[in-house]
């Protein structure tokens, strides 16, 4: 099994004396895992920081076998890229979350145009937060939790969104929600268009709302928690 793919770094680790194991998102392959010789050497070592993009060759003799793989820097590594603490926090969480969320040898390509996009949005400082909250949603897009905003599901109208409902994971509006709304999830406006506009601790409903999802469908059943550097993220943009 061999191939060439664009990929992004989420993780690695150092394997023997000079190589590495890293996990990679990548176009057509999805998230795959493979040793990459030499990946403890200072030429290749800076661009195997979490969300570098690579141009990945990857060998493997069967399937299911832990492949090697060889690859070529795209652009500048991210470790030259994001002097922010704040971003780089987003940046680890969004590999981490990525990682646990999709998984290994499934392609996801809309999963991979998203994280390319939260990528070039963490050079917008004020900007990034939002577009991670969407990335989460489709992240639980992907693996098949996603949330149906189209509509109220009690209604069927497509005016005035307020919560989601837990059970199903669908929007409601507020005039069927508000008698129930200690029960319902709030929605966020900026999650239903880009001219919705931000209120006051939207952004905390944001990560509140895909955190309660993933965490039900992701992490419960697999009896861990939700990733401390999600917390840490949360904490920062809260700050």
């Amino acid at each position: 099994m061999t191939f060439e793919d664009d990929a992004f770094v989420l993780s690695a680790r150092p394997h023997g004396e000079t190589g590495a194991v890293v996990h990679f998102l990548t176009l057509e392959h999805g998230h795959i895992a493979a040793h990459v010789p030499g990946g403890a050497s200072r030429r290749l070592k800076p661009y195997l920081q979490p969300a570098s993009r690579v141009r990945l060759s990857y060998r493997a003799r069967t399937a299911d076998q832990l492949g090697s793989a060889t690859l070529e820097p795209e652009g500048d590594a991210t470790a030259e890229i994001f002097d922010d603490p704040m971003a780089l926090i987003g940046v680890q969480c969004a590999c981490v979350m990525t990682r646990a969320v999709l998984p290994e040898r499934e392609a996801y390509p809309g999963a991979f145009y998203a994280f390319e996009t939260l990528i070039n949005a963490f050079g917008l400082p004020g900007v990034w937060p939002y577009v991670y909250v969407r990335f989460e949603m489709g992240l639980l897009e992907a693996v098949g939790f996603g949330l149906d905003l189209s509509a109220c599901a009690v209604s069927g109208s497509r005016d005035d969104l307020a919560y989601v409902s837990p059970r199903s994971a669908r929007a409601v509006s507020r005039r069927e929600g508000e008698p129930y709304k200690d029960k319902l999830l709030p929605l966020p406006g900026f999650l239903l268009s880009s001219q919705g506009g931000v209120q006051a601790d939207d952004l905390r409903r944001g990560l509140d709302l895909t955190g309660f999802f993933l965490e039900r469908h992701i992490f419960h059943p697999l009896n861990q928690p939700l990733p401390e550097i999600r917390t840490r993220l949360i904490d920062s943009v809260r700050d």
